[in-house]
């Protein structure tokens, strides 16, 4: 599941030390916010041509991964 970190990179020195994809500045925050917004994710890639479908496949799996570490630690 964590097959995430091959894309995604937290660098205190690249947006403030929040999850980028690797090799751009584009958080992950970003890309759930273009999908939240109705983006499919051809229009994110077509917008965004540096981005492929498995970096925003990466971005939901970390959000995923970091929900569930959440749950786990509140419960």
């Amino acid at each position: 599941m964590n097959y995430y970190t091959e894309y995604i990179t937290i660098d205190a020195a690249i947006r403030s030390g929040k999850p980028c994809i690797k090799g751009t500045r584009i958080t992950v925050y970003d890309v759930l916010g273009y999908l939240a917004a109705g983006m499919s994710h051809s229009e994110i890639i077509e917008d965004f041509p540096q981005l492929t479908q498995n970096d925003i496949f990466a971005c939901l799996a970390f959000t995923a991964d970091s929900e569930r570490k959440h749950f786990i630690f509140a419960a």
